[in-house]
């Protein structure tokens, strides 16, 4: 029982905990924007992950809406069943790290007995960054369309997912000039 009960302990110590798990939002999903990164305003955002280059994005919906590299990122016009709304996007990551407590342990038993430590890298391990891209819709007078209880919420959100969608889809981004007529 005993030999089972190190054997249990070795391994245990010799896994590695998650710390902090990056989310898979492939799918995309509203929520609070600021629960999510702390750089982003108090208000409910569409966030999906981005799995394309940097800039990916920018460059679609410069693209898209024809904006010539101005205000690109904030406030950019569009119009849903009439009405104006105003969509902004930030690109924000999130790390996956996980600690080993196994090395620590041996490196602190090591030095007790008087041997030099042998394990010398860190026991945090950091997989990289998983980049979002978080959208936030207003109407003209800067409600937050994303909101739940916004009167026209499901309009906005069927907006924000076909936009992801359509990112995701496309290579050439001059194709979604095209789907910009369909939008109204």
């Amino acid at each position: 029982m005993r030999y089972l009960l190190g054997l249990l302990c070795l391994v245990i110590l010799q896994s590695c905990f998650p710390v902090a798990i990056a989310p898979d939002l492939s799918n995309g999903s509203i929520k609070k924007a600021k629960k999510f990164n702390k750089k982003l305003p108090k208000r409910y955002s569409y966030i999906f992950t981005d799995p394309k280059a940097a800039d990916e994005f920018y460059t679609y919906v410069n693209t898209k809406y024809d904006l010539k590299h101005n205000y690109v990122e904030d406030n950019v016009p569009v119009v849903l069943d009439g009405n104006n709304y105003y969509v902004s996007f930030y690109e924000v990551s999130k790390n996956t790290k996980t600690v080993n407590l196994l090395r620590p342990m041996a490196n602190k038993i090591m030095e007790e007995n008087g041997v030099p430590a042998i394990f010398n890298d860190d026991p945090v391990r950091d997989y990289g960054d998983t980049w979002y891209i978080a959208l936030l819709i207003s109407d003209e007078e800067f409600n937050d369309g994303l909101n739940p209880s916004y009167a026209n919420f499901a309009r906005v959100e069927e907006y924000a997912s076909s936009l992801h969608k359509e990112y995701y889809s496309m290579r050439n981004y001059k194709q979604a000039i095209l789907t910009v007529q369909k939008d109204k």
